[in-house]
Order: structure tokens, then C-alpha cells, then sequence
């Protein structure tokens, strides 16, 4: 791993640990209960991906939850900014991450084929 993939997973792991230290500290409620799973910056680290637990919202919920956090984006920002000292924040964009959900619904056909050979033997 090279010094500056080592920064930027450093980046990852800062700006992680303060997001949902900003999100709890806003007045929406209903941002308060969101969960960071994980944060990815860009090589230059000027953007950002936000990463959050989808937790069985319904596809309205996460695009409300979407929309309220763009809102809330420069708020955000400004935090982490302040936080840490830095003259400038990367831009964050959110999105819910469905990579666990996708992984079990392929153990899901996995079995399901496994129990079909299983039958025909």
C-alpha cells in the first residue's frame, strides 16, 4: 500500500467517525437515526460517498432521507471543517448502501439451487 493510499483510507476513516457525530447533532430527528456504514473519498479528495445502513426503509422513506440530507450537506461540511481544522471539506453525496441485502439474497439462490440437486439426486 503506497503512503498516499494509506492517507486516503486515513481520510475515509476521519471523515467516518465524523459524520455521525454531525448527524446527531441536527434537529431533524429522523437524521439523527441514521447509520454511517462507510465513507469513500476520491483520489484528490475533493467528493465523497456517504454510505448509510438502509434498515428495511421503504424506497420513499430513503429518497425523503436523500433529499433532507442534500439539505443538509454544506451543514455537515461546515462541521467536519471545523472539527478537524481543514480549509475545505470534500463534497459529500449519500447514498444507501444495499450491498448486504444483495449478498443475501444470493446465499438465498445459492441454497435454493443446492436444495434443487439435492432433490434430483
Amino acid at each position: 500500500m503506497t503512503p498516499a493510499e494509506i492517507k486516503l483510507k486515513r481520510f475515509d476513516s476521519i471523515l467516518g467517525e465524523l459524520l455521525p457525530e454531525a448527524l446527531s447533532q441536527l434537529n431533524d430527528a429522523r437524521l439523527r437515526e441514521l447509520d454511517v456504514i462507510d465513507v469513500k473519498c476520491s483520489k484528490g479528495r475533493s467528493d465523497a460517498k456517504v454510505y448509510l445502513d438502509p434498515q428495511q426503509y421503504t424506497e420513499k422513506e430513503r429518497n425523503e432521507f436523500l433529499r433532507l440530507l442534500s439539505k443538509a450537506r454544506p451543514i455537515l461540511e461546515t462541521h467536519c471543517m471545523k472539527d478537524q481544522g481543514w480549509f475545505r471539506c470534500p463534497t459529500l453525496s449519500f447514498e444507501f448502501d444495499d450491498q448486504l441485502e444483495q449478498g443475501k439474497k444470493i446465499e438465498d439462490l445459492f441454497k435454493q439451487i443446492a436444495k434443487e440437486r439435492k432433490d434430483e439426486s
